[in-house]
This record gives C-alpha cells, structure tokens and sequence, in this order.
C-alpha cells in the first residue's frame, strides 16, 4: 500500500516569480480589432427579460416585506385601540354604579338602579337612531372610479375621439 510518503516531490516553484516558464495564454481572437464580442439579438431580449423578471421579482419582495411591517404596525394598534374600548366600556359600567350608589342614598336602591338602567336605554336608542340614519347615507359603491373606468374603457374603444 502506498502512503503520501511514497510519491516523488513536487517540483520546486520558480524562483522569479515575473518569469514565466511558456508563452503567456492569448485572448480568444475578435472578429475585428477593438470591438468587442457582439452578442445575438436573442441573447440580448433573454437577458433583458431575465434581469426584468429579477426586477420585478425583487420589487414584490419589497412590498410583501413592507406590507408585512405596516400589518404588523397595525396589528398591534388595533390591539391597542380594543383594549381602550375595553376600558372605556368599563368606565361607563362603574360610572353607570357610582351613580346608582349615590342615588341609593336618596331613594332605595331598586329604584336607583332603574333610574340608571332606563337613562342608559335613552342613550343606546339615540345612539342606535343615529347610527342607523348614517349608515343609510353610505355607498360602497365607488362611483368616481366607476365613472372613471367607464370614460377609460369609451377611451380605449375609441382613442381619437
């Protein structure tokens, strides 16, 4: 069996490393002197479309990555903003029993706890009926961009017009 040992030494490397020990290796010839390698038409379209996809590619990246970053943002001030209405809904609970508590000094508590139910019904049914009148005012129908897209696609039909 023969080891590492066994093999003949390599050669020595040159001691005048600017010298070389051959004719030095030649550029692969040009059609003409001076220019440069012409490239097909085709290659030159693949290579367009290539670094286009990349292009694009790279762009949606960047928008999915951004997007996530302000969904993120988002999230978490929703959370927020769930969390205050949280709060805000007990405000009105304790305030709603602070105030029967101290019209129970006045009159019996019964009593107080109706007075504080039948004021909290009045504001839900002023809440409800305005609510309500508002949202019939809504449209989620778009219409300026519907118009839009109407007079785009007249366009499109008949561009010299």
């Amino acid at each position: 069996m023969a080891t590492i040992y066994d093999r003949p030494p390599r050669a020595a490397a040159p001691e005048n490393p600017t010298r070389s020990q051959g004719p030095a290796p030649q550029p692969p010839p040009q059609a003409h002197p001076g220019e440069a390698k012409q490239e097909s038409v085709g290659d030159l379209i693949g290579e367009i479309t290539q670094d286009l996809t990349a292009l694009v590619r790279d762009e949606i990246n960047l928008a999915k990555a951004e997007l996530k970053e302000e969904a993120t943002k988002a999230g978490k001030a929703g959370g927020m903003l769930a969390g205050a209405g949280y709060a805000g809904h007990l405000l009105v609970v304790f305030a709603g029993l602070t105030v029967m508590f101290a019209l129970a000094h006045a009159i019996d508590i019964a009593w107080a706890a109706l007075i504080v139910t039948a004021l909290w019904g009045a504001a839900a049914a002023v809440l409800y009926t305005t609510g309500r009148k508002r949202l019939k005012d809504v449209h989620l129908k778009p219409e300026q961009t519907v118009e839009t897209l109407k007079e785009d696609a007249q366009w499109a039909r008949h561009p010299t017009s």
